[in-house]
């Protein structure tokens, strides 16, 4: 299944590099990633799409416990269909 994510976290230099080892650890391929600075620079917003055949729960309970999350929300999840002929 495919599902895009947002989160909102504390901007850190090392904040990346986590969730990005959150998502290969839970078994998330991710295909596109999108992040940008609030105008505080102290927010930073993230747009990730992550593929996997897994629950995506499993992914959003890991990520919502690394340090400087805020939010994560899951807006949409498409299922991939498997065509035989």
């Amino acid at each position: 299944m495919k599902s895009l994510l947002i989160i909102e976290a504390k901007n850190s230099p090392e904040f990346l590099e986590r969730l990005l080892r959150v998502c290969r650890h839970r078994g998330f391929t991710t295909t596109n990633i999108n992040a940008e600075t609030g105008n505080s620079q102290q927010t930073l917003h993230i747009t990730i799409t992550v593929v996997s055949e897994r629950n995506i729960s499993l992914l959003t309970k890991q990520i919502e416990k690394i340090i400087g999350v805020k939010q994560v929300a899951t807006l949409r999840q498409e299922k991939n269909i498997k065509a035989t002929a």
